[in-house]
């Protein structure tokens, strides 16, 4: 290692960890496993835990039961390994009493601790036979014996870092302390003093300073609300950001009058909720302005948003522009055709789906025609991001189940133009979500469904009732209803511990329901075979459709009544309550069978919701605690920044704090141009990257 590079003064935040002093090539690829490649990262590597060692007491003063620290001479070291465990056993003294200290299983530590030494020790006072004694504590052995209560107190205070083999967290420790002494000359503040004091901030420095080496829980406490508030703010400017330069290109004006509501809602052999009006009113006032729509609707499922992402298609339309729907799966792709097919029946307006299956000629002079405009409505999957998939006046884009689709994906089937933007999930997102993944969008909600849909009853059946539920199903089925069988896997793992939907659909068609038509539908299949599968359980001719997810979204069959999802403890809460939105879209009444063989309590609690509530704004609100933000969206996904020490739940009211702030800032300075905003542009393209808006408009 360059001794140079190893100096403290020579520390930079852009330096590979490599060349700090104690980690070189070995330890840096170890670091690199965990993420941290430069000094920066590695300042960002915060500990799990901090411990706050008490002061350094006299061993005449400690008392059983308390944690204390001690600093004495080791008198004498005894290995007792006849023993289980082994044990090992120090005096130690200082200038008023000597105490015991044990370690069991300790017999490694007869290499290192020996009579002579100084040594601190730190834990729990307790009493053996009338002795005091300190029983596994942590503890140091002294270099030099002179070293102060201060001094020994540091050795056990300060952070607990995540470790890994061969990576410990003493190792960290010492690795980072030299770093972290210059925090104050090598971190650059994002805001000027005035700002900070303002929001009860301290400098971004000593927020470092103090994440890794508290002095008291006041310190660490204020370092981990600048820290915070940091990472929330850099996720909040990159929304704004992104979302200024969106709104700052002009888009084409689509006014509604009376004449083409009249003729839109003609189309619709029902009169539309007042949700459906009310979110049709935000969406038509966005599209008739020259700053273009970018907008999430939100609605349960059910709820009607296929009706209300059409009015908006064929708003479009009337003002000759072409419309852009994507779907992320082929089967959901495909019911979005269907259902605009069936409400666009003799009508002049043109539609047409593209799906990956679509190939030679025939593909060829269906791109043909959407480049000259022939096509007014194109509906597909992924495959719309194909570079040779061309508009002619691209003027509207909707995407459905948004969350599936990464902000990359979304800005691609824009194709250099600046259409309006309609993205739609069925999957209720918490207030605390909407404004992180989705928090560049404007926000729809349709909270209430259609009339006229049926109740849908949601049972968790344990395993000795298998057989009865099984015969409930059979008298549905004798009724001419249909049912979803849905399980987690398409084939059996090698434990077999799961079912899986290939081995289940055998069964229950040869020895469970042989009377009746059983289907299989999975991911795995090709196109045609997904098609002709689904369009028979459409049609009737299959009575029970066995699936793995790949039914989730989107699929509308009004006679399906039945829903079994096996293996329920295996889906988060979100997925189950879009499962369970396949059956009930008719009138009949609808029932959600749950089978799971986990006997746990969190298993229990989780299926307790789904039978207590059909609300998916509650249920998405419980799985985000329970499963926690980082399983529910991926920030990297959305184009955002990982969170290594905020988190959007508990730090809800800074997330707002900073959102408001973020918002402000980009209002007044798009670009970040100003003097006060330079670092905050730096760091903010370092976190973004090309995903930024501000490299667009900077």
């Amino acid at each position: 290692m360059d001794s140079k590079t190893a100096k403290p003064q020579n520390i930079e935040l852009s330096m590979p960890v490599q060349y700090l002093k104690g980690v070189g090539p070995a330890k840096a690829k170890l670091f690199a496993e965990l993420e941290v490649h430069t000094v920066e990262d590695l300042l960002e590597y915060y500990p799990r835990d901090w411990i706050f060692a008490p002061k350094t007491t006299k061993i005449d003063q400690i008392k059983p039961g308390v944690e204390v620290t001690v600093q004495g001479l080791v008198e004498s070291t005894d290995c007792i390994e006849y023993r289980r465990p082994a044990m090992f056993e120090v005096y130690l003294s200082d200038d008023t009493d000597v105490v015991r200290v044990i370690w069991f299983g300790g017999q490694y530590l007869k290499n290192q601790i020996e009579p002579g030494q100084m040594l601190i020790a730190s834990g729990k006072v307790t009493v053996y036979k009338h002795q005091r004694q300190l029983t596994n504590p942590k503890f140091k052995i002294i270099e030099q014996p002179e070293a102060g209560p201060e001094e020994a107190k540091e050795y056990f205070s300060g952070g607990v870092y995540p470790a890994r083999k061969n990576l410990s967290s003493g190792q960290i420790k010492k690795i980072i302390r030299p770093v972290v002494e210059q925090t104050q000359s090598l971190v650059d503040d994002f805001f000027p003093p005035d700002y900070l004091k303002k929001r009860n901030l301290i400098p971004r420095g000593s927020a470092f300073q103090w994440i890794h080496q508290p002095k008291n829980e006041d310190q660490l406490r204020l370092a981990k609300r600048r820290l915070k508030y940091d990472e929330l703010s850099l996720m909040q400017l990159g929304l704004a950001a992104r979302r200024y330069s969106v709104r700052s290109r002009g888009a084409p004006p689509m006014s509604r009058d009376e004449k083409i509501d009249t003729r839109i809602r003609k189309r619709f052999p029902f009169l539309l909720t007042e949700d459906q009006s009310s979110v049709i009113d935000e969406i038509t006032a966005d599209m008739s302005g020259d700053v273009p729509m970018n907008r999430l609707l939100q609605g349960d499922v059910g709820s009607g948003k296929t009706v209300v992402a059409l009015y908006a298609a064929l708003l479009a339309v009337a003002h000759k522009y072409q419309v852009a729907i994507m779907a992320p799966t082929e089967v959901l792709a495909e019911q979005h055709f269907i259902s605009i097919e069936r409400y666009l029946r003799k009508s002049k307006v043109s539609r047409t789906l593209i799906t990956g299956g679509l190939t030679g000629l025939k593909r060829k002079a269906l791109l043909t025609e959407i480049k000259q405009g022939r096509i007014d409505i194109v509906v597909g999957t992924v495959a719309l991001l194909q570079k040779d998939i061309e508009f002619n006046r691209l003027g509207l884009v909707i995407i459905d189940e948004q969350h599936k689709f990464g902000v990359e994906q979304r800005g691609r089937l824009r194709k250099d133009t600046q259409p309006h933007v309609l993205v739609m999930t069925a999957t209720p997102i918490p207030r605390t979500l909407a404004m992180t993944a989705f928090g560049d969008l404007d926000v729809s909600i349709i909270r209430h469904s259609p009339p006229g849909r049926g109740t849908v009853v949601t049972r968790w059946v344990d395993k000795k009732d298998r057989t009865k539920a099984y015969e409930f199903i059979r008298q549905r089925l004798k009724a001419k209803k249909q049912a979803f069988f849905v399980y987690p896997r398409v084939i059996a793992d090698d434990n077999g511990q799961v079912r899986a939907a290939t081995d289940e659909c055998k069964l229950l068609s040869k020895e469970i329901y042989p009377e009746f038509n059983v289907a299989l539908l999975h991911g795995k299949m090709t196109s045609e075979q997904k098609k002709t599968v689904m369009d028979d359980f459409r049609r009737g001719k299959t009575d029970l459709l066995v699936s793995t997810v790949v039914i989730e979204v989107g699929v509308d069959v009004p006679n399906a009544t039945i829903m079994v999802i096996e293996g329920a403890d295996r889906f988060g809460l979100a997925q189950l309550h879009q499962l369970r939105g396949r059956i009930g879209r008719g009138q009949s009444k609808s029932y959600c069978l749950l089978f799971c063989d986990n006997q746990s309590e969190v298993a229990a609690n989780r299926l307790q919701v789904m039978e207590r509530t059909n609300d998916g704004f509650e249920i998405a609100e419980y799985d985000l605690r329970l499963r926690g933000p980082g399983e529910m969206f991926s920030t990297r996904q959305h184009g955002l920044p990982d969170l290594k020490i905020a988190n959007i739940i508990d730090d809800f009211e800074l997330l707002n704090m900073a959102r408001k702030d973020a918002f402000q800032i980009i209002n007044a300075d798009p670009a970040l141009r100003q003097t006060q905003h330079q670092n905050l542009r730096r760091a903010l393209i370092k976190k973004f990257g090309k995903n930024i808006g501000l490299v667009d408009i900077g």
